[in-house]
């Protein structure tokens, strides 16, 4: 007799047969507790039986909800159905450690169509065509209940807030495979929105979202207005929720009373900041930011950061230092004006750097997509370009006008998240003089466009949505109206880097000086020293440079991107003739962290051409949020 071991898990593997239906397969598969729970929930002997049991049941729920009204679902362990009374002693049979082999199997039997779909009570004319269920249709149960909620939320869109759609009622024919579907409806008056009440406010000012609120009493009352409002409010940055409470009756307004319940975020926070490349090395900082510094939702943001720190690309550590204080709703909705000072020293292997520079910049949202944004910026600057001695620091001091256009369809809150679909694209134009110049004095104009698109492969139907995507980039900027020895070395364009072509360290992309050899011959000794500078980066007049990235997510936070970069700084920008010979081209891979504030980065780059200088020839780049 064999020994009983009922309290032992029991191991088994199970066989789902196909139905030939693709996605009805997949989601039996994903509804079995057999298949979900092998793994993770060890069963006993007796556990097992009894989740055989219930799977039935289960899956004949799915098949069902798919139109299979007369199916059935066949579980068996061993062959034997999972009410043979011997069960028990087969599976206690079996060799310790052995798989159970567990089967299910399908009868599906006649695939049920929807007959007549009809509407029990009053519904507008105008309404009608949202259930969108026709006869002849498969009796998909999924499909009939979306069709009530889409008639009950076109019923609320067009003002009838007290709208009603109970659940259907099916009728089986006697004769044929066919059900007949009958919604109940009142939709009730139409109706305006009410009196509008706010909750929960502490320092923000309700003067101020009352001037924000796009609803107002009397206008026509719409579900969709409604949330907009609200995710509208959302945007000032200083409330954690916003919840929106209708009424149950009409107001003494004769409209819906509406109640937003708004709950403030804590008015101060901290951040820290961190990132590492090989080029640049690392960087690290702190910023403090006030939400709500008057109760209007100003917002005052300080930020330091170290930076520089032991990169092949810099001489020295910097730092890089910057208070912005901006004010919404300035004279127009949606219309902000931000004023900044940013304190920056940078020791690169092109120049060394000191400024002070401070904007006055006026943005404005022009729709859900477009913004604008138009200033004036001045700037203090002491460089030191790279060469031999006697190293000549040169003053300036600059004033520009920058304008800027903005379209971005990814619909993202913050840009650390994620796109998966959509374009990022901006267009900036920056008029400037600069002013004291041991040489002389400058004017000139810096354009630049840059356009980033991001395809899901969902769309083609392949992969789930979100977690195949195709990302693309392209920037190209010209500088105009001045030589290239009378730029600011700070305002000339250099290649390589995350934020161009990976794989190439920072400005080791674009024109190089000559290499500098000096001989100094000892008056005492008479000895000879022979020192050698450069070759050190120029910059240039104008880049382009472009990318290509394929990002895949795996399981919850897991994921990788392979990418290819390429790009070329000069003095003009590139014809397509000459895109093989100049363009100097990266390859690279990665690996992605996803975290609720954005994917955590590491990439490794290498370039497919030499440069100049000694720079290490694989490159690594460390930071949050996607590099584009």
């Amino acid at each position: 007799m064999p020994r009983a071991r009922a309290a032992d898990p029991q191991p088994y593997r199970v066989d789902i047969a196909a139905t030939g239906d693709g996605p009805l397969d997949e989601t039996l598969r994903a509804s079995s507790e057999l298949a979900t729970l092998r793994a993770t929930a060890p069963v006993s002997p007796f556990g097992l039986i009894a989740r055989a049991r219930g799977e039935a049941e289960r899956l004949k729920t799915v098949l069902e909800s798919h139109g299979y009204y007369e199916s059935a679902v066949t579980v068996k362990i061993e062959g034997q159905p999972v009410n043979a009374a011997g069960l028990v002693d087969t599976l206690n049979a079996l060799p310790k450690g052995q798989d159970a082999h567990v089967s299910v199997t399908f009868t599906l039997g006649p695939l049920y169509h929807l007959g007549k779909v009809a509407v029990d009570g009053q519904l507008p004319e105008s309404a009608g065509a949202a259930l969108d269920l026709k006869s002849g249709a498969p009796a998909v149960a999924a499909d009939v209940l979306t069709a009530g909620a889409r008639l009950l939320s076109t019923l609320q869109e067009q003002g009838y807030a007290f709208a009603k759609v109970d659940p259907p009622v099916a009728y089986e024919d006697q004769t044929r495979p066919l059900l007949d579907v009958t919604f109940h409806v009142e939709a009730g008056p139409r109706m305006n929105i009410g009196q509008i009440h706010l909750e929960g406010l502490g320092r923000v000012r309700e003067k101020l979202i009352r001037r924000r609120l796009t609803l107002h009493t009397g206008q026509r009352y719409s579900s969709s207005a409604i949330e907009a409002a609200r995710r509208d409010l959302s945007t000032l940055g200083v409330f954690a929720a916003i919840t929106v409470k209708l009424g149950s009756a009409a107001d003494e307004t004769g409209g819906v009373p509406v109640t937003f319940s708004m709950r403030e975020r804590p008015r101060h926070a901290v951040g820290v900041n961190a990132a590492y490349s090989t080029d640049l090395g690392g960087s690290g900082g702190l910023s403090w930011t006030d939400r709500n510094v008057f109760g209007n939702a100003e917002q005052l943001s300080i930020t330091a950061t170290a930076i520089d720190v032991g990169g092949s690309s810099t001489t020295g550590i910097g730092y890089d230092t910057s208070a912005k204080f901006t004010i919404p709703d300035v004279l127009h909705r949606d219309q902000s004006l931000q004023f900044s000072v940013t304190a920056l020293k940078q020791s690169l292997e092109a120049y060394a750097q000191q400024s002070v520079t401070t904007s006055a910049i006026l943005s404005r949202k022009l729709s859900s997509v477009w913004s604008a944004s138009a200033g004036v910026s001045t700037a203090v600057e002491h460089i030191t370009p790279a060469g031999p001695p006697p190293l000549i620091t040169d003053n300036y001091t600059l004033v520009s006008l920058p304008l800027g256009l903005a379209y971005d369809s990814t619909h993202l809150a913050s840009p650390l998240d994620d796109p998966v679909h959509g374009m990022r694209d901006s267009l900036s134009i920056t008029p400037t003089r600069s002013l004291g110049h041991s040489q002389a004095d400058a004017t000139f104009v810096i354009s630049q466009i840059k356009l980033a698109a991001y395809f899901d492969l969902n769309e083609l139907g392949l992969g789930s949505p979100g977690r195949s995507v195709f990302a693309a980039r392209v920037l190209a900027g010209v500088a105009q109206g001045a030589r290239q020895d009378s730029l600011p070395p700070d305002q000339l364009f250099y290649g390589g880097g995350s934020a161009t072509i990976r794989g190439y360290p920072y400005q080791a992309v674009g024109p190089f000086s000559k290499v500098v050899t000096l001989t100094s011959v000892d008056p005492k000794t008479g000895k000879s020293t022979t020192t050698t500078w450069g070759p050190f980066p120029q910059g240039g007049t104008a880049i382009e440079a472009g990318s290509l990235e394929f990002r895949q997510r795996f399981g919850q936070n897991f994921g990788a991107a392979f990418f290819v970069d390429a790009g070329q700084v000069g003095s003009s920008l590139a014809s397509l003739k000459t895109i093989a010979s100049e363009f100097s081209i990266g390859v690279g891979a990665g690996m992605r962290y996803y975290t609720g504030i954005g994917p955590i980065r590491f990439d490794i780059a290498v370039p497919t051409r030499s440069y100049p200088g000694s720079y290490q020839a694989v490159q690594v780049y460390i930071g949050l949020g996607q590099a584009f």
